[in-house]
């Protein structure tokens, strides 16, 4: 296979990992800005709501429809006649950071050279991501975290109401970089999302399995395709792959 001029890659799990996200620990933080509060809630009260509301749009999300933050935050509020001495934006900036740190743990191994690999290589780079987070937000944490990258658009799906394997999502990326399918990668470490999601818009899908130490096995049991798919359990194979080394089919 040529090399591509462009791959796309997914974000949780793939770029960065967010394990042990502690939600209670970023409303914590965010009831610091608490200015009125009539109900008297508490941190735990205002969390369990939250986790209610998203539990409860679970139906929507398997049929592929995407949730956005802002949405949350004021029915977590608004609902609950709470008031803040900060925008929304900024509670979600702060309820993320507190939430799941960002910190260099947060990032896949190798990921950074791997980017910078493809930047010297002429490959352009991009991001889709399934997530409630607002685009903003994934943004500000991408920079934070990989202030080297060349990422010419990151879509947060919470941005167009869509999840993946949605295939719009994908071609909405093919649209904003002028690319035709055959020309582009997409790396993802969910199967169905990534993997199926990439296929049906026509882009070679690129399946990173690397784990944890000590984490679940990301393999789907018996998952199979009936076209080609690379699979890869570390971004320098990516980088060999890419530089002549030898590609992992499964079929």
């Amino acid at each position: 296979m040529d090399k591509p001029s462009m791959i796309l890659f997914d974000y949780g799990g793939t770029l960065l990992y967010e394990p042990g996200a502690d939600f209670l620990n970023g409303e914590r933080e965010v009831f610091r800005h608490v200015v009125r509060n009539p109900r008297n809630l508490t941190p735990e009260e205002l969390s369990r709501f939250e986790g209610s509301l998203y539990a409860s749009n679970g139906a929507c999300r398997e049929l592929g429809y995407e949730a956005h933050e802002m949405q949350m935050l004021r029915m977590k509020y608004e609902y609950n006649e709470i008031e803040l001495d900060i925008s929304y934006e900024e509670a979600e900036r702060i309820l993320w950071s507190h939430t799941s740190p960002m910190t260099e743990k947060a990032l896949t191994p190798y990921v950074r050279q791997m980017l910078s690999f493809l930047k010297a290589e002429g490959i352009r780079t991009g991001v889709i991501s399934n997530i409630g987070w607002s685009g903003k937000a994934l943004r500000e944490r991408i920079d934070r975290l990989l202030p080297d990258h060349a990422f010419e658009f990151i879509i947060a799906s919470s941005e167009y109401g869509i999840r993946k394997p949605n295939p719009m999502l994908f071609e909405l990326a093919l649209r904003k970089a002028g690319l035709p399918a055959s020309e582009v990668w997409y790396c993802g470490d969910t199967f169905e999302m990534d993997v199926e999601g990439a296929h049906r818009a026509g882009i070679f899908p690129v399946y990173y399995v690397e784990v944890l130490e000590n984490g679940p096995e990301r393999t789907p049991a018996g998952k199979r395709a009936d076209y080609p798919y690379l699979t890869i359990g570390s971004w320098r194979e990516l980088i060999g792959h890419i530089g002549g080394g030898k590609s992992i089919y499964m079929s």
